[in-house]
């Protein structure tokens, strides 16, 4: 339900680009490509991930992304909230809470933000 095709329509691949031309006025000024991926259903929930990916000759560091889920939650560009109506549609989700998550380090190339999506 959640494959590539769902991921490409909330989330396309040029959404880093507007990302970093609203925040900085240019798209290349960015340390790392966002991405978007399904990681998991069970009954009531869903999980998915911001992923950021290290762009070469660039440091990804914990500063850079720490606070990145505040700026998610709310940054018209990403759309945290209307990716989270979405997916519980898709779910049958009637009544449902979403959040993001705390900054997670994979390693110094990938960091991820989870998005959490709940029904009531």
């Amino acid at each position: 339900m959640f494959n590539q095709d769902f991921i490409d329509e909330v989330f396309p691949a040029e959404r880093t680009g507007e990302f970093f031309e609203a925040l900085f006025g240019g798209a290349e000024d960015g340390a790392y490509d966002i991405r978007l991926s399904f990681q998991e259903q069970q009954e009531k929930s869903l999980i998915f991930h911001f992923e950021l990916h290290q762009r070469p000759n660039q440091c990804l560091r914990c500063n850079l992304t720490t606070g990145l889920p505040q700026v998610f939650q709310r940054h018209p560009i990403i759309n945290a909230k209307g990716i989270a109506e979405k997916a519980a549609q898709m779910a049958g989700f009637q009544d449902f809470s979403w959040k993001l998550g705390n900054t997670v380090q994979l390693s110094e190339q990938l960091h991820y933000i989870p998005l959490l999506i709940e029904a009531k």
